[in-house]
């Protein structure tokens, strides 16, 4: 399976903010776990499945604009169901 790009553009003492790009469908994170809390803002918006540490599959419907949060200790590969390319910033809060 392909890796989604993912592009760091701030990583100081309080954030990392990552634009994380999916180009087609299958296009996948790689399983990972998160650290810190996380703000997730789609900017496209799309369909994504998300395949928990347990191996339990979800949908994750992204609706543009439309930002949501994660905690730390979250551990999950997400990989697109959307045709087109799908575009999300993750915001980590380290403090």
């Amino acid at each position: 399976m392909s890796q989604a790009r993912g592009t760091v553009s701030v990583d100081d003492d309080r954030v990392r903010v990552t634009t994380w790009t999916f180009e087609a469908a299958g296009i996948a994170t790689g399983r990972h776990r998160h650290e810190f809390d996380y703000v997730i803002v789609p900017i496209t918006g799309g369909t994504f499945t998300v395949t928990d540490l347990d191996g339990s599959e979800r949908e994750l419907e992204q609706v543009a604009g439309s930002p949501y949060l994660g905690t730390a200790g979250t551990e999950h590969d997400v990989v697109s169901a959307t045709d087109r390319q799908a575009v999300f910033v993750e915001i980590e809060l380290k403090r």
